[in-house]
């Protein structure tokens, strides 16, 4: 019988410590496309999203990061498949949201397909509100810059293709010194939303187009899936992959947005550390 009451103690006790711990911890929850998600490591693979580092340069003891970005998803169907829903099932008083879609929202396939200045403000407007009716705390971000120093950006219809495809078929013309913008309005409408809303924002857009520019045309194939052939095992026939990081290029992307997180909401950087 004593064994009994103390094994009920015992339990009583990790419950207690349990909610204890589940009260001190704020989540971040991240929702987005491919250049945030986490990505299949097996093998010895090395595309990541910055969303999967983020969690390096933030006290786990007080900020959990929960990611939720998806390859191809767009601010429509994101919410269309059910995964929004899911988001906020989850989402407690207090947690963040960070909300970055545009890359796929500009492809032409109408499951994805949302216009800048209409149905891409509506479903980001609805994302900053719901959060809010949660309890949760928004914060928009735009789209990551593609890696494209073309004058003219080669046609891209999806960029879920680029995994598939070798570094010759990557595209062969010539580059200059000027990275050049892919998103138009798609990068503007996040900062138009937050602005009406006093929502949080982080300029994502710009703070990678200055990493990639200040790296310039050859040293900003560091951060990507860009090898040549022979040059990375779990890639043999290389690959010229412009949009998504490699594990150097998210770990890179991910301490600059961090930092910025930091700058726009100051009680995070209670909780930067540095891995």
């Amino acid at each position: 019988m004593k064994q009994i009451k103390l094994l009920t103690v015992l339990m009583a006790l990790v419950l207690m410590c349990t909610s204890a711990i589940n009260q001190k911890t704020t989540t971040i929850f991240i929702i987005g496309d491919s250049t945030a998600a986490n990505k299949d490591i097996s093998n010895g693979k090395k595309e990541r999203g910055w969303g999967m580092m983020l969690q390096k340069y933030f006290d786990p003891d007080y900020i959990l990061v929960d990611n939720h970005a998806v390859n191809g998803r767009s601010s429509k169907s994101f919410i269309d498949e059910g995964r929004w829903d899911k988001v906020l099932e989850k989402m407690k008083p207090g947690d963040y949201v960070i909300i970055q879609f545009g890359h796929n929202d500009e492809k032409p396939k109408a499951d994805r397909h949302t216009d800048p200045g209409s149905t891409f403000d509506y479903n980001l407007a609805k994302y900053v509100r719901e959060t809010r009716e949660h309890g949760g705390i928004p914060v928009l971000m735009n789209c990551v810059v593609r890696r494209n120093f073309f004058v003219t950006a080669p046609e891209n219809d999806d960029d879920e293709k680029l995994r598939t495809t070798t570094f010759k078929d990557g595209v062969k013309m010539i580059e200059g010194d000027s990275l050049i913008d892919t998103h138009g309005l798609y990068r503007v409408a996040p900062r138009d939303v937050a602005r009406r809303m006093n929502c949080f924002f982080v300029d994502a857009n710009q703070i990678t187009h200055d990493l990639e520019q200040g790296l310039g045309t050859e040293a900003s194939k560091k951060l990507h899936m860009w090898f040549l052939p022979g040059e990375e095992p779990s890639v043999p026939d290389g690959r010229q992959d412009n949009t998504h990081y490699n594990v150097y290029g998210a770990s890179v992307v991910a301490k600059l947005l961090a930092d910025a997180l930091c700058e726009e909401i100051p009680l995070l950087s209670k909780y930067r550390i540095e891995p």
